[in-house]
């Protein structure tokens, strides 16, 4: 599990606009959120959010992707459905990238368990350090609260 402070791994996801998210980040900062899956109730508000603000994340010189399990066409069809515009959107099916981080885990719901993505967020500065994490994101006032923090990092 990765933590604050930590650096992350060299991986490559395919990203739904035809390119790819080469990670540790170069250029600008990165705002890596992970959701469990496209088209649920949680994660459609969650996508749209970040969506919402990302003019003002691009001011701050900060990128957002969104990461899930699902495949490139899922993705494609989620962002259409609701109007996502240029929100990234990248594709972990082997789940490479959610395991390192941590958010591959366990999980539970009505006694029954099975592995899942837990909704995560992380801050990656241009030395691909994490410089902020939050873990078992509730999604109101999510993306608002990673905009102040992304702010706060000049």
């Amino acid at each position: 599990m990765l933590n604050d402070g930590d650096t992350v791994p060299r991986l490559t996801l395919d990203t739904d606009d035809g390119g790819s998210l080469a990670l540790p980040p170069k250029e600008r900062t990165l705002v890596l959120y992970f959701y469990p899956k496209d088209d649920t109730s949680g994660c459609t508000v969650e996508a749209k959010d970040f969506s919402a603000l990302l003019p003002q994340f691009s001011r701050a010189g900060v990128d957002v992707v969104g990461v899930s399990p699902d495949a490139i066409a899922s993705h494609a069809k989620f962002k259409a459905k609701h109007d996502l515009g240029p929100l990234r959107l990248a594709a972990d099916p082997d789940k490479a990238l959610a395991e390192a981080f941590g958010v591959w885990v366990e999980k539970s719901m009505y006694g029954r368990r099975y592995m899942g993505v837990d909704r995560s967020t992380f801050i990656i500065d241009r030395r691909g350090r994490i410089v902020r994490s939050w873990r078992k994101v509730k999604v109101p006032g999510h993306a608002e609260a990673v905009l102040v923090a992304v702010k706060d990092l000049d």
